[in-house]
């Protein structure tokens, strides 16, 4: 649920609303199809259980796009390396990927911690992009409320990983909150867009 391009104390971001847009609506679609594969493959999976190969290859893909994701922002931005809190979040999306590749050969309960965590670090980043992006983008407080509810939803899913009720279900709706929030982002940055150009 993470968006990571900003203003460096040596860079002034280029970031447009148009492209963020862009890149959210392609967040929105990733994020559904998701949701919808966990859901009809694996949600049924507890935190005792060993993901199946279909959950294993989701759970690692969606810290890996996310990681992604903020390299393409990195691009419209124009930052390049300056840029450190979009470096951090490209890291960390990286490592999660890795780690999650290792937890999803022990048990669900496992990667859900790995997902837990990822999700809480990911969403202190996303909440102080937001912050910094209001002057240079606008519209940005759907991006505040999806960071901030990342951090609580990670600190949650972590928390309760090894709970024998948790599973794979509490992820897809955790990505489908996040998908909800990037759209709410997306026509607020249109209605800013209209008003400048009146």
């Amino acid at each position: 649920m993470t968006q990571t391009t900003v203003t460096s104390s040596t860079t002034t971001t280029t970031t447009t609303p148009s492209g963020l847009r862009s890149l959210h609506l392609i967040r929105v679609a990733f994020s559904l199809i998701w949701v919808a594969l966990v859901i009809t493959t694996s949600a049924s999976l507890v935190s005792t259980d060993r993901p199946t190969a279909i959950a294993a290859v989701l759970l690692v893909i969606y810290p890996l796009w996310d990681a992604v994701a903020t390299l393409l922002e990195h691009r419209m931005a124009g930052t390049g390396s300056t840029d450190r809190v979009g470096t951090t979040n490209v890291a960390l999306g990286l490592a999660t990927a890795a780690g999650m590749i290792a937890a999803v050969f022990s048990t669900t309960g496992t990667a859900l911690l790995v997902f837990g965590v990822w999700a809480l670090l990911s969403g202190a980043i996303q909440l102080v992009v937001a912050i910094r992006r209001r002057r240079s983008a606008g519209a940005q407080w759907p991006m505040v409320i999806s960071g901030g509810q990342s951090v609580l939803a990670g600190a949650t899913i972590a928390a309760t990983s090894a709970s024998a009720t948790s599973n794979l279900s509490t992820i897809a709706g955790y990505s489908a909150f996040g998908a909800f929030w990037f759209l709410v982002s997306v026509i607020a940055l249109s209605i800013r867009t209209r008003r400048e150009k009146r």
